[in-house]
Formats: structure tokens, sequence, C-alpha cells
């Protein structure tokens, strides 16, 4: 034994051959601070072991080194700038001391080698992939750079242009992609991994492979003139300025560090690197995508726990209702394998579902992603019927009716009537009290809400909701059965709304008095998109909402919470669907939708509707930017914390999650408490108190301000 930690270990076997293993404790292998220390001290050991011709590295777990250990970042970060550089370099300087052992290095990569363990192949001399490999360098997913030399390494292993590509994208590859742009020397099946990497290894000590030209490749600036320089550099800041756009630094600070770093050798480089990964390192963005990733951990991690605790497995699934929303909720289902009974009471809504279902999977199609064997498999497990008696066998029935109280009631205690006595039953409301349908039922507690969000086959998050009555066994069976779905469950206690609707509302409040105090909605939009972030502002997503569909939900509000979400006098929404204005479904709303004559979409904000709210309105003025941001995300901030408060969620990382897979809350921001806390608890205080004569979903609860004037963050809670 060269070497034994409790990361890794060393071992010498025949003909000189090295063996380094990692094999973390944990269940997979991730660099932490303790295996970066071990790493150093069993490259001194075989340094200074004879013997030693040549080293493979490879995992004894299913998949090679995942990467970093992100739980340490958010401590780490918050150190001085010179701390977290002194960290950086520290680290980086350990891959540097293996690459430059005095013998050949073979990496055996099987499953993921991600960041830091993509980073540990680029220091070996050669790689060997077997086909389970990914690998890749996903740090700009979390508003970094690679830190451990993947700046240096990789565009001098595989050419600055396929480099940019693979770290501004962050996409990984597997191994026979990798194998094509020159990441890994050879793959082979994963029984013969170990074997062929030890033979690469023979083949390189005796001279056989040219791995000391490798080395100095890897030591030396990248072999650009200056032509080729400036092309690969101008076309890669193009490309990123398109695709990440000004909101996201990383990708950018990479061009720019590889440019600046073309001509420098491997340490100059690895300087530059250091820097750019501190500077990165303490941007709101960083901090709001590494919240991003724990958030999303601690989401998952609940959703796997209550799915083992489940008691009831779910093999066949029922809808109730086959318009767009049942037919995509059927269709989630089948294409995971589920068999699923869709019922409606006329036949051409069972057509309309099915052709929902085929349409997505012609999109499928069409692009690639879904063949014709697939295509029919999943439109042969779904079963149209008229009859409710073909639900007898479900063991879960999703309603998904109209979004009325008295029809949903109606629905589903037939439901309960036909269904078996263990069967789980749910409901796909967006508003409608839990507790309140729960009343239509005999058996309550195997009941609860089951929010899926349009379009149903693209959007991450369903919510499922608690009712008062809602058994533990019934919360974990349907978190079970959405995971299997491929969706992400959330789960939350009953009130209007429940949780991402009851803060979208208020948002969608401050935007129409907004405009009835003289502000242009194409102009807010154009904040709300270009510089807060959102994928749609908020005139656009209510005409992708339908005015219909807000109108009625936000009635459904007002009687809710009547405290803070009466309905508004002469709001725009209710002028425009009062004047048969709905959207995108009629083509009229805030925007007139139309098509160019190459057949493309068009949108354009409608004289129209101008025309409709001018009697309404304040006369038309300009809002600076700040102050619309303000006024549509304070509302939106201070009911997400009530929320909080009230326990309808469980936790700030949670709410995050939902609206970030709900809303498409912008990921550089991190979701609504990390934008609050990013802001700062006692500015943002300040900022509601700015506003708060403009009514109650301005003002703050006593919560919020006791939590500034302590110091304390929502993330801290338990």
């Amino acid at each position: 034994m060269i070497f034994e930690g409790k990361s890794l270990s060393a071992t010498l076997l025949e003909e000189g051959i090295a063996e380094l293993v990692f094999d973390a404790q944990g269940s997979v292998n991730k660099f932490d601070r303790q295996t970066v220390s071990e790493l150093d001290q069993v490259t001194e050991a075989l340094k200074n072991t004879a013997g030693v011709k040549a080293v493979v590295v490879r995992s004894a777990k299913s998949t090679f080194i995942v990467g970093a250990d992100i739980t340490e970042f958010t401590g780490l970060f918050s150190l001085s700038d010179e701390e977290v550089l002194a960290w950086v370099k520290q680290t980086s300087q350990v891959f540097d001391r293996f690459e430059d052992l005095p013998f050949p290095t073979v990496a055996a990569v099987n499953g993921f080698a991600l960041g830091g363990g993509c980073e540990m192949t680029l220091a070996c001399d050669l790689r060997v992939a077997d086909t389970t490999a990914s690998i890749g360098l996903p740090e700009v997913k979390l508003g970094l750079m690679p830190g451990f030399g993947g700046t240096v390494r990789l565009p001098r292993i595989i050419g600055s242009d396929n480099a940019l590509e693979w770290m501004t994208t962050g996409r990984d590859r597997k191994a026979d992609k990798a194998l094509a742009e020159g990441a890994v020397d050879a793959v082979v099946a994963p029984e013969a991994l170990r074997d062929a990497a030890i033979a690469m290894a023979k083949d390189a000590a005796a001279g056989n492979l040219d791995w000391q030209n490798r080395r100095a490749a890897k030591l030396a600036p990248l072999s650009l003139n200056a032509n080729e320089a400036t092309m690969s550099f101008s076309t890669a800041k193009a490309m990123v300025a398109a695709q990440a756009g000004k909101h996201y630094p990383a990708p950018h600070m990479m061009v720019d560090t590889v440019a600046k770093a073309a001509g420098l050798d491997r340490d100059g480089a690895l300087a530059l690197e250091n820097q750019g990964f501190v500077t990165l390192a303490k941007t709101d963005a960083a901090k709001a995508q590494i919240g991003i990733f724990l958030a999303d951990q601690l989401v998952k991690g609940k959703g796997k726990k209550a799915a083992k605790a489940a008691t009831k497995a779910v093999e066949q699934v029922a809808v109730l209702g086959a318009g767009i929303m049942g037919g995509g909720i059927a269709y989630q289902a089948a294409s995971k394998g589920m068999p699923v009974v869709m019922k409606d009471i006329a036949q051409p809504a069972l057509d309309l579902g099915l052709n929902e279902a085929a349409k997505i999977l012609g999109k499928g199609m069409q692009k690639g992603k879904v063949d014709a064997t697939k295509m029919a498999k999943t439109l042969n497990n779904i079963v149209p019927t008229l009859e409710y008696s073909t639900m007898k066998n479900a063991d879960m029935v999703i309603e998904a009716v109209v979004e009325n109280p008295k029809v949903k009631g109606i629905v589903l205690k037939e439901t309960e009537q036909t269904v078996a006595d263990d069967a789980i039953i749910c409901s796909n409301t967006s508003t409608i009290s839990i507790n309140q349908l729960a009343e239509n039922l005999d058996k309550p507690e195997r009941f609860c809400g089951m929010h899926f969000f349009n379009p149903v086959h693209r959007m991450p998050l369903v919510e499922i909701i608690r009712g008062e009555k809602t058994s533990d066994d019934t919360i974990a069976a349907v978190v079970a059965a959405t995971l299997k779905m491929g969706k992400t469950p959330i789960v939350v206690n009953d009130c209007p709304g429940f949780l991402v609707n009851r803060v979208l509302f208020p948002y969608f409040a401050g935007f129409s008095k907004l405009v009835l105090d003289g502000a242009d909605f194409a102009a807010v939009d154009k904040v709300m998109e270009k510089q807060f972030g959102w994928p749609m502002g908020p005139a656009y997503l209510l005409d992708v909402v339908g005015m219909d569909t807000a109108d009625h939900a936000s009635g459904v509000m007002a009687d809710g919470i009547p405290e803070r979400m009466q309905k508004i006098d002469n709001d725009p929404v209710t002028c425009l669907y009062k004047a048969e204005r709905l959207g995108q479904k009629n083509g009229k709303g805030f925007y007139d939708f139309g098509t160019d004559k190459r057949g493309r979409p068009t949108k354009n904000p409608s004289d129209d509707a101008y025309a409709l709210f001018a009697p309404h309105c304040a006369d038309k003025r300009d809002f600076d930017s700040e102050e619309i941001i303000a006024r549509l995300m304070i509302p939106m901030a201070n009911e997400a914390i009530r929320c909080l408060e009230e326990g309808i969620v469980g936790s700030a990382a949670e709410a995050d999650m939902a609206l970030l897979y709900g809303l498409g809350f912008p990921p550089f921001r991190g979701g609504i408490f990390r934008y609050i806390e990013t802001m700062g608890l006692a500015n943002f205080v300040a900022l509601a108190d700015k506003y708060a004569d403009l009514g109650p979903i301005y003002q703050l609860s006593d919560g919020v301000r006791e939590m500034a004037a302590a110091g304390k963050s929502y993330f801290d809670q338990a």
C-alpha cells in the first residue's frame, strides 16, 4: 500500500503500475477539502515511491467524481477575496503537482466526471472512458467557472473553440462525443475499463505512447496564431452575448480568461483562472445559482424521503377531464410507462385530450427526441373512456375538470363511489380550497390537491396540497407518483391559491395598479423581461394565462384573502375580459397576436387595449425601471413571506424552487427569498415602506421587520 486515506488510496500493481482509487465514504466521490488534501498527500507518496513507472486513476464507485463539494461553497465564499483566492490557488496547485509527476498518468473514467472530476482527468496525460461516462465542466450553472485548471488544460487538449463551447454551456459529453472531440483517447466497455487503463499505462511507461509531448502542450501557451485567436474569441464572445445575455457573468468571464491566457504558460494562465474564479464567487449570480443547487437538493431529498415512506404504490392512473390540461397530464404519466385511463363526458373532449398527447409526441419526433416506438407505447398507455366504471382499478385518480367548485364537487363525489376504497383522489385545481372540495367526500383522508402547471410536459413543478384531513400516507403516495411521472413535487398546505398562485396574484395586482397610474404595459413588460429577467412580462404572461382564467382566479383570491386581494376597480384584466379580449387563446389581449408573411408568430401592443384602458387610467407617463420593479416585486415578496410565516410552505428554499419551476423566476436571482436577501432585509423593509401607501399588498408583516432588526436570514430557519 502506497497510501491509504478516507477518500482515496494507492497501491502498486505489477510492472510498476500504481493504482490510485477514489472511494469516498459517501455515495459518490467529490472534491471536498479532505479529498483535496489526500490527493496532495498521495501525489507526494507516489513521487517518493521507488519502482512506480505509471499511475492509473480510477473510481471504486459507479461514477468517477461528481465535482467539488458545493455544500462547502456558501461558507467559503463568504470569506474575504484574499482568503478565497488563497484557497483556490492552493487547491489548483494540488492538481498541478499531480500533473507534474515524473511518470505517465492515465484516468479511467466511468459514470460522471464533472467539474473537479473532469479537471482531475485533464491533469492526467491520457484518458480512457467506458460507455457509461459523461464528462463535462458544468460550473457555469452555478454562476462560476472551473477553478482547478479546467480553463487552462481543456483548451490545450481539445482546442479553444470546443473548450469554450463545453464551458460556457455547461453541457457534459457522453463518451463517444468526448472521444470525437479529443477529450478522451479511447472508449471501452465498462467491464474492460480497468484493464484498458492499465494496458495504456504500461504502453506509456514503455515509451510506446508519447505522453511527454501531450503534457508539454498543457504547460505551454495555446497554439493559435493572431488571426486564429481573434476569430475564435470574437466568435465565442458573440455566442455568449446572444445566449447568456448580461445577467450571467460567468460565461463572459470564461471567454475573457481563456483569451487573455492564450499566450501564457500554465502558471500564468492558472493565475488568471484563479482571479476570475474569485471575482465570480463574489457575484450575486453565483450566490443565487449555488442557492438554487442547494435548494434543489433539499427539495429532491424531501421528495425521496416522502416517497420512501409511501405504503401504497401507484401503478395505474385515471385522469378525469380530457381537455388540454387533462391530455397533458395523461401524456406525462403515459410517457413514463404508467397505464392511464382518461375519462370525460363527451367524445370531442376525449379526442382533444388524445390529440394533445399526440401533438406533444409529434413535436418530439420532429426534434429527434421521440421515435415511432416511443410514440406508439405512450399512446397505447392512454385508454380514453366515457364510462366511470373503467376507473375501478385505478390506484390514483386526478380530477382535471373545469375550475368550478360545484362541478368539481359533483365529479369528486361520483368518483369516490366508483373507485376502490384505497384509491387516492386528487384535484388538479389552481386556486380552489382543498378543504372545501374535501367536504364532498366520505373519506377526505385519501384526498389532496395535485396542481400541475401548463404546459404540463414542460413545467417541472407539481404543487401537492395537503388538506386538513389529508393523511400522511396519501401525501407520501402522491409524492412518489409525482416523481414517477418525472416531475418535482413540493408539498404545501391549503390556502387560497396555495403557494405559486397566491404569490403571483399580488404581482399581477401591482401591475394593474401601475397601468392605472399611467404606465405603458409594453414598457413594463420590457423592464421585467430585459432588466429583471422574467421569461415574460406581466402583460404577456396574462395573455398566455388567458383573461378569463385570470379574472376568475383573482375573484377566488379576493374571496379567500379579502384583506389584501380585493378586486381592483377598473382592473385592466377585467376590462379585457369583458371586452372578450382573452389573450393568446383568441389572438387579442394586451397584445394582438398573428403571423407575419413567413408564418412566424407576431405580438404587437394593441391600440384597442390602450383605448380600452384610457378612460380609467391617469395620464400616461414614464416610470423608471427601479420603480416598476419595486411596485411589482414587493407584493410578490410580501406574500411569499406571509406564506412562510403561516406554514403554507415548509422553507424558503422550497418557496424559491416552486417559483423557479412553476413561474420561471429568473435563475440568476435565485428565487424570491434569495432576491429579498440579496437586497438585504433591512433594505427590503425600507423599500416596501416607501410604497406602503399604495395599499395592503405593499404593507409588511411584523415578522419581516423583526427578522430585519435581528439581522436574521430566512435560510437559517429550520
